[in-house]
């Protein structure tokens, strides 16, 4: 039995920058040879914080297993999408009982043949520790697929050709993959794009079917080691797009799709602070960016100059456009107006935006899986806090919404059981932070009754007010759950993402704080009753806002959390270090940077006092976080803090940024933070 948690060692280590200098006694807990972690005493300790969790979690399991239950009584074992059009076939995918991972199907669209699997997740994942699904694209002539998989969590995907119609796949595998893959009109080549060892997409290549890999062509290379590069094609299919860009630039190139070969036309040379997107009508190409309006404008220009843009529709303050779709007879528009989503239509001989309507105040919506050009319907997803995910077909011509799904959930749902509301509570700057907020009708607004509290906050990232089965277990045992739009996200538009980065970041901790003070004086929760959660960016959140007010959470779980953010900054042969400068900052050039970071970053931060109970997740292959963030985070905190409340490490030893893989172990590790919760503020009876 383990009835001491692991101290971790302390070694002599300083680094300096502009005159300061930092101790960090724990930098040995990144492994020098990292990707590869194989240093005997790194995995020693993190596999002791394995143990101490697990015999802390010990007591527990029953509810565990309890909340894994309820949580896999609401999901429909045989779940399966609405199949959608693509030419002369119907595509969708099914669980099977029992399976955790997807089945894709496909049938021919008039009727005339039986369903055929074209890729079965499971028979991929079988005797793997760990699979996730990449891209998977089906030729244009469809006969073949183009599909890639993760087998680590490391986010570098292999690429494999099928044949549709024998099922196999072809000798040739490409490793190393990351982002979309797409096939030229003639349905002979596809272009890729491979990650380098900084894990950055820096290269674009062609591969031509029946070509050995070696001999790929190299289409597009990225020099610069703060953007990454991508491919996409635009919906009409005439072309293929090489995209690059960062968190505050961007850059597109042009390809004929029936023509691979030819010379990427490159749309408009790349402005420090300019974003662009481009889609493609009838030879007129739209453009949606930000050159002139925070929240983006639309504008015109030709194939033969692509780089004169025409103005077309004017930015606004009011509607916040953040994705353009160019169907053959209208122009989508997708963004979001009063931090709500809206999905506009509007005709191209002059724009005139039509929303399309919703049944709720507050929901979240967008366009589904709609693959093909000319289209008489559009394919929508819809949720709110207590609607489940249903699906839309919207009959563009008449303005009418279809119902063809409604998410099931077996073990019962009553909306009417459970209230939502959108509240503004105000930061300590004035500024009013929006809240969407879910509980049961019976829930008291008197401090008596818990409150978990969500938040992001970063990377312009919106948390929707979406759906939970998940959320279900903590609502019935009597919890108020909100989602905070705090500053850092876009829910109010691309001016709320500028005014929490960079110079601006601690407006999105400071917002959490004070939405968490507001909520708890209209009565949701009370002090030390509050349990909060966050992941990535996320984390971070977690670890600023219980340096700044530890006395407010009962529970805090940080997954993955981007908690070493100066070091980690410090480091430009990290992976994603150069493209993160414009979100945080360079602080190895830049002194004010260097201190501005320092005075938030939550393991600079940390202080003798008292903190509440932690549950902090890490992935040995994540390579967004890396491990050892959480790790020296955990083993600061235990030689720091001045109380004896709980304080887990879990590493997913087979895993990386986003925890296991498939949807019953996924639930477990739901089922295992909310037993953290309900322990620690002694509700777990």
């Amino acid at each position: 039995m383990t009835d001491q948690p692991p101290v971790a060692a302390t070694r002599p280590y300083q680094i300096t920058h502009h005159g300061r200098t930092i101790d960090d006694p724990w930098a040995w807990l990144r492994d020098p040879h990292y990707p590869e972690v194989n240093d005997g005493e790194i995995i020693a300790h993190l596999e002791a914080e394995n143990r101490w969790f697990e015999a802390q979690m010990a007591p527990h399991r029953p509810l565990i297993d309890t909340l894994f239950e309820e949580m896999k009584a609401r999901l429909n074992e045989d779940e399966s999408s609405v199949p959608y059009r693509d030419g002369d076939w119907l595509y969708w995918w099914a669980f099977a009982p029992g399976t955790q991972y997807r089945r894709w199907f496909r049938k021919p669209a008039d009727g005339s043949g039986a369903p055929a699997c074209i890729l079965d997740e499971n028979a991929q994942a079988e005797g793997r520790d760990y699979f996730r699904l990449g891209a998977l694209t089906v030729s244009p002539d469809g006969t073949k697929l183009a599909w890639t998989c993760d087998d680590s969590g490391a986010e570098r995907f292999t690429l494999r050709i099928r044949d549709l119609g024998t099922g196999e796949d072809s000798p040739t595998v490409i490793p190393g993959l990351l982002g979309a893959v797409v096939w030229s009109a003639q349905s002979d080549a596809v272009l890729y794009g491979l990650v380098n060892d900084n894990w950055r997409i820096d290269r674009i290549l062609r591969h031509r079917l029946g070509e050995d890999p070696a001999n790929d062509r190299l289409v597009y290379q990225e020099a610069d080691d703060r953007f990454q590069a991508g491919v996409a094609r635009t919906q009409s299919r005439r072309l293929l797009m090489i995209t690059a860009g960062n968190h505050e630039t961007s850059e597109v190139w042009l390809i004929p799709a029936d023509d691979i070969d030819a010379a990427p036309l490159l749309v408009s040379q790349r402005i420090d602070g300019r974003q662009y997107e481009v889609d493609e009508h009838d030879g007129t190409l739209f453009i949606r960016t930000n050159d002139q309006h925070v929240n983006f404008r639309i504008a015109t220009a030709s194939l033969d100059a692509p780089g004169e843009w025409t103005a077309w529709l004017a930015g606004s303050d009011q509607c916040y456009f953040q994705d353009i779709t160019c169907f053959a007879d209208q122009l989508v528009v997708q963004g979001r107006q009063q931090g709500l989503d809206q999905i506009w239509l509007t005709p191209y001989a002059a724009p005139a935006l039509a929303a399309i309507g919703f049944p709720e105040a507050s929901y979240t919506a967008a366009l589904g899986s709609n693959p093909e050009y000319r289209v008489t319907k559009l394919r929508l997803g819809y949720q709110s806090m207590v609607t489940p995910s249903t699906v839309f077909d919207y009959d563009i011509a008449g303005g009418t919404l279809e119902t063809l799904k409604v998410q099931t959930i077996p073990s019962g749902y009553d909306a009417s059981q459970y209230r939502t509301e959108r509240l503004l509570i105000p930061a300590r700057d004035g500024v009013s932070i929006p809240v969407s907020i879910v509980y049961r009708a019976d829930y008291r607004k008197d401090g008596s009754q818990p409150l978990h509290l969500y938040g992001y906050g970063a990377y312009g990232l919106a948390i929707p007010p979406g759906f939970s089965t998940v959320r279900l277990s903590l609502l019935d045992r009597g919890f108020a759950y909100a989602i905070a739009h705090i500053r850092g996200g876009d829910d109010l538009g691309y001016q709320w993402y500028l005014d929490g980065k960079l110079g601006k970041r601690t407006n999105t901790f400071n917002d959490f704080v004070d939405v968490t003070r507001g909520l708890i004086a209209q009565g949701f929760g009370a002090a030390g009753r509050v349990s909060i959660s966050g992941g990535s960016a996320g984390g971070e959140l977690m670890g600023a806002v219980i340096n700044q007010a530890p006395d407010l959470y009962g529970a805090v779980v940080a997954h993955v959390p981007f908690v070493d953010v100066l070091n980690t900054m410090l480091d430009a042969s990290l992976p994603l270090t150069p493209g993160e400068w414009p979100e945080w900052g360079n602080p190895i050039e830049d002194a004010a940077a260097f201190d501005l970071i320092r005075s938030y970053s939550p393991y600079d931060q940390l202080s003798a006092q008292a903190y509440p109970p932690l549950l902090v997740t890490a992935g040995l292959h994540d390579p967004r976080v890396t491990y050892w963030e959480p790790a020296k985070w955990v083993a600061k905190l235990r030689v720091t803090k001045t109380d004896d409340h709980a304080l887990l490490l879990k590493t997913n030893m087979a895993a990386g940024h986003g925890g296991k893989s498939g949807r019953y172990e996924s639930l477990h590790e739901d089922a295992e933070e909310q037993a953290f919760i309900l322990w620690q503020l002694g509700l777990a009876g």
